[in-house]
C-alpha cells in the first residue's frame, strides 16, 4: 500500500474527499455528542479522530494538483464549518454573554455599566438566557438573586461582573442583535461566526495566490477541527480579531507604506477585538530598519485601538475594562504558584521565577523576529512569537489558538498545531480527571517537543540543501 505522499494525484483526489467526508461526519458526531459535562474523557475522544481524519486529509492533499486545491479547500471549509451550526454551544458558555452584551447596547445601555444580574436590568432578561423555576437545573446555569421569591439562575457565566470585551468586540455584539429575529437565541452568532471563519478561509487563500505560495497551506485552517468546534459552536469572538489579524499582516507585508498603515489598522482593530492579536505586532515589524516603515503600522494600530474606545468612555459611567483585572487574578496569570499556568516553566524554575522568565523570553523572541525576520512573510515571526507564547503561558483554553492555527495556515509549519490539540485536552479532560497542572504539562510537553523536533529538521534540511545544492537539470 503506498503511503499518502506517494499517492498519484487522482487517488490522492479521492482520498482528500473521502477523508474530509469522514471528518465532517465526525465533527457532526462530536458537536451533537455533547458531553463536556457527563462525558468528557469520550468527548476527548471525538477529538482525537476527528484530528486523525485532519491528518489524513492534509496528507493526501499533498498530492492533489495545486490547481484543483483550490475548489476543494473551499468546500472542505463549508462542509467542516456547517457542523458547527448542529447544535447549541457544547463546551463554552461566553456566547450568551455575547448576546446579553448585545442586548443591552440594543436597549440603549453601556455594557461595561451593569454587572447581568444587576437588578436595573431586569427588564432585559428572558427565559432563555435566565430560566427560572424549574428550569433552573444543569451544571451550566448560575444562580442569580431572585428578588420576587422565585428561584432564578442565568446561563451567562460569571454574571456578578461586568463584561471584559473590547469595543470592537461590543460593537459587533451589537450588530448580531440588531441583525436577529426576535427569539433567534445562540443560532446568530454562530452563524455569524461561521461566516467570518470562511472569509478567514477566503483571505487566506487571496493572500497565498498574490505572494504566489502554495494555496494548500489554506486547509491547515479551512479544515482544522477546532475551527468549527471553538469558532463556530461555540462562537467565540476570537476568530473576527483571527480575521482582521490575518487580513492586517497581508497588508503589513507590502512595501507601499499606505498599504502597510491600512495593516496597521486592521492590526489594532483585531487587538481592539480580543487583545490577544496584539501578539502578531513584532511580526508585522519584521524585518524593519527605517523609524517610518515601524511608524506607518505601530501608529495607526495604537490610533485605532485607542479611538474605538471613546464612545464607550463617553457613554459609560464605570471603566471600560470591565472585568479584566480580575480575570487576570482569576486565571493564575499573577499567581505562577498555582493552577496550570507557565506549567513547563515551572518544571524547571522556582514558580516564582516563571513570570519575569516569560516576559525575557518573549522579550528576546520579538526582538530577534523584528531584527532577523522576513518583512515580506511577517506572518513567520508572528508565528513564533505567538507560539511561544503559548508554550511558555501553557493557556487552558482552546479557543485562544484559533489565531495561531491562522498562522500556520499562511506560514506552512504545521508542528505548531500541536498547541490547539493541547489546550483543548486540557479543557475537556482537567475538570473531570483532576490532575489539571500535570495535565497541562503532559500536553504542553509533547507539543513543545513536536515544536523543537520539526525545527531541528527543517534546519538540517535546510543546511544540508546549502552544502549540496541540486545539479542543473539537463535539457
Amino acid at each position: 500500500m503506498k503511503p499518502l505522499t506517494a499517492l498519484p494525484p487522482r487517488a490522492a483526489l479521492a482520498t482528500t474527499a473521502l477523508a474530509l467526508a469522514a471528518l465532517t461526519a465526525v465533527l457532526a458526531l462530536t458537536v451533537l455528542h455533547g458531553g463536556y459535562f457527563s462525558d468528557p474523557v469520550g468527548l476527548f475522544g471525538w477529538y482525537v479522530v476527528g484530528w486523525a481524519l485532519f491528518t489524513v486529509a492534509l496528507l493526501a492533499l499533498r498530492r492533489v494538483p495545486p490547481r484543483r486545491a483550490a475548489w476543494l479547500i473551499v468546500a472542505g471549509a463549508v462542509a467542516v464549518t456547517v457542523t458547527g451550526l448542529l447544535g447549541p454551544p457544547r463546551t463554552s458558555t461566553d456566547s450568551y454573554r455575547y448576546a446579553w452584551d448585545g442586548r443591552v447596547q440594543s436597549a440603549g445601555v453601556s455594557p461595561y455599566d451593569h454587572a447581568p444580574q444587576d437588578p436595573a436590568l431586569v427588564r432585559l432578561r428572558d427565559p432563555w438566557l435566565f430560566p427560572a423555576g424549574a428550569a433552573c437545573q444543569g451544571p451550566d446555569l448560575a444562580r442569580v438573586p431572585p428578588g420576587d421569591g422565585v428561584l432564578h439562575c442565568t446561563r451567562i457565566n460569571r454574571p456578578a461582573v461586568h463584561t471584559i470585551y473590547p469595543p470592537v468586540a461590543e460593537a459587533y455584539f451589537l450588530a448580531v442583535d440588531r441583525l436577529s429575529p426576535v427569539g433567534a437565541r445562540h443560532k446568530p452568532l454562530q452563524t455569524g461566526a461561521a461566516l467570518i471563519s470562511l472569509g478567514v478561509t477566503g483571505v487566506l487563500l487571496v493572500i497565498l495566490r498574490q505572494r504566489g505560495e502554495d494555496l494548500r497551506k489554506a486547509a491547515y485552517w479551512a479544515w482544522c477541527p477546532a475551527v468549527p468546534l471553538e469558532a463556530v459552536n461555540n462562537a467565540h469572538v476570537d476568530v473576527l480579531g483571527v480575521l482582521l489579524a490575518v487580513a492586517g499582516l497581508g497588508l503589513v507585508a507590502s512595501r507601499a507604506l499606505p498599504r502597510r498603515a491600512a495593516g496597521g489598522v486592521l492590526i489594532g482593530a483585531a487587538i481592539a477585538t480580543k487583545l490577544m492579536p496584539a501578539v502578531v505586532l513584532p511580526g508585522a515589524l519584521s524585518g524593519v530598519r527605517r523609524v517610518r516603515d515601524a511608524a506607518a503600522v505601530l501608529l495607526p494600530a495604537a490610533a485605532f485601538t485607542l479611538l474605538s474606545y471613546v464612545p464607550y468612555v463617553l457613554l459609560s459611567h464605570g471603566s471600560v475594562f470591565g472585568y479584566l483585572g480580575g480575570y487576570v487574578d482569576e486565571e493564575g496569570y499573577d499567581d505562577p504558584s498555582s493552577g496550570s499556568r507557565y506549567s513547563l516553566l515551572r518544571l524547571v524554575l522556582p514558580g516564582t521565577w516563571a513570570f519575569p522568565v516569560l516576559l525575557v523570553i518573549i522579550a528576546a523572541v520579538s526582538l530577534y523576529v523584528m531584527w532577523r525576520g522576513n518583512p515580506r512573510h511577517p506572518w513567520s515571526g508572528a508565528l513564533l512569537v505567538t507560539g511561544w507564547s503559548f508554550l511558555l503561558l501553557t493557556p487552558g483554553y482552546p479557543w485562544y489558538a484559533l489565531l495561531l492555527i491562522a498562522l500556520v495556515a499562511l506560514d506552512g509549519r504545521w508542528e505548531w498545531l500541536g498547541i490547539p490539540l493541547a489546550g483543548a485536552a486540557v479543557y475537556v479532560l482537567a475538570p473531570t480527571l483532576r490532575f489539571h497542572p500535570s495535565l497541562s504539562t503532559i500536553a504542553y510537553g509533547a507539543a513543545a517537543a513536536l515544536v523543537l523536533v520539526m525545527s531541528g529538521v527543517r534546519r538540517r534540511a535546510a543546511a544540508e540543501a546549502v552544502s549540496d545544492p541540486a545539479p542543473p537539470s539537463q535539457h
